[in-house]
């Protein structure tokens, strides 16, 4: 089975299209004002207009949201799942309140981090972030990806954190992750996707090779 990708951090046409043309399975938009990668309900809702029915799934992600927060952008934007950094209650309530996909972003650092139960969609696992930083998740940060050999996921995951088109093969090898998530290492500067690497991403990660079929 191929391996999904999810480019995150889209805020222009030429990434969007690149993600598309090269067979993403997910776009994401960040709407926190912290990110580099920050974008506007308005700017977002003229890039998911992009989107044909049947292309990728259009995915937000919020950090520590209010419902008036996810209000805010659902008002503007037409997303199909959202990915939300906040405790497994929190996000129980965001799922039920929105009736639409959730997956929680999970930092780890040991094998014992791994979820093993959940009432959410999926799940996003990185590196735990940094001490001292200003942003969740991996910020640049490869997990060790051999901490997802064999484990038994409760729903559907992704890898995410320090990925790029250069190692993306290897992760999937190492961690048998079904699929990937990329922001940072798509880019020539923060918060500048490069198409060329977009493409390069999605290409190695689609021709990776998993060493089982865990989902």
């Amino acid at each position: 089975m191929t391996v999904g990708v999810k480019i995150c951090g889209i805020t222009d046409r030429a990434a969007l299209d690149a993600a598309m043309d090269g067979g993403a399975r997910w776009v994401g938009f960040v709407f926190f004002g912290p990110s580099p990668r920050n974008i506007t309900p308005t700017m977002a809702a003229t890039l998911a207009a992009r989107v044909p029915t049947g292309g990728p799934g259009r995915i937000g992600l919020f950090v520590k949201p209010t419902d008036a927060d996810i209000e805010h952008v659902l008002g503007t934007v037409t997303l199909d799942g959202l990915q939300v950094y906040a405790p497994e209650p929190r996000a129980m309530e965001i799922r039920a309140r929105f009736g639409l996909p959730v997956w929680r972003a999970v930092g780890v650092a040991t094998r014992a981090d791994l979820p093993h139960d959940t009432g959410l969609d999926g799940l996003v696992i990185e590196s735990r972030a940094p001490a001292g930083s200003t942003r969740p998740g991996g910020n640049a940060v490869c997990l060790d990806w051999g901490l997802t050999h064999g484990w038994r996921p409760p729903v559907a995951w992704m890898l995410a954190g320090g990925l790029n088109p250069d190692n993306v093969a290897q992760a999937i090898m190492r961690s048998d992750a079904p699929a990937v998530d990329v922001s940072s290492g798509v880019e020539s500067a923060p918060g500048v996707k490069s198409p060329a690497l977009i493409r390069a991403f999605i290409a190695s990660a689609h021709g990776a090779h998993r060493t089982s079929g865990a989902t």
